[in-house]
């Protein structure tokens, strides 16, 4: 019995979600919420840097959803 490894060897997959709009204030997509230059960058990324971006996407998404509430 062979055990699968938890991520790709070249890591994390994207997390793009097809919903590509850019949001011209912040340059980020308000689809997977990566910036311009991340996501231009997300192919040479090392594991540890798609990671990273990764990491900070949920900060991102409750930073969003603060900004949406306050807009009411």
């Amino acid at each position: 019995m062979s055990r699968k490894s938890p991520l790709p060897a070249d890591g994390p997959p994207s997390p793009c979600i097809k919903v590509c709009q850019v949001d011209p204030v912040r340059r980020r997509c308000t689809g997977c919420l990566r910036t311009l230059d991340e996501i231009g960058a997300w192919s040479l990324m090392s594991a540890e840097e798609k990671q990273a971006v990764l990491d900070a996407l949920p900060a991102r998404r409750a930073e969003g959803a603060r900004r949406r509430g306050q807009a009411r």
